[in-house]
C-alpha cells in the first residue's frame, strides 16, 4: 500500500522583476516537503526576461 506524500508543489516568482517593469513573469514550479520545511522558501533562480540570476519566492 502506497503512502501518503508530504511532498507538495509550489510555485516560485521573481521578486526583483516587478517593480523593474520588464514584461513577462519567470515562475517555476517545484516541490517541497510540507512537513520539514512549513515557511516559505527562496532560491535563486536564471530569469530568462532580466537576462540574470534574481531570488525567487514561493507564492501561494
Amino acid at each position: 500500500m502506497a503512502k501518503k506524500g508530504n511532498r507538495v508543489q509550489v510555485i516560485l516568482e521573481c521578486t526583483e522583476q516587478k517593480g523593474s517593469g520588464v514584461p513577462g513573469m519567470s515562475r517555476y514550479i517545484t516541490t517541497k516537503n510540507k512537513r520539514n520545511t512549513t515557511e516559505r522558501i527562496e532560491l535563486k533562480k536564471y530569469n530568462k526576461f532580466m537576462k540574470k540570476v534574481t531570488v525567487h519566492k514561493e507564492i501561494k
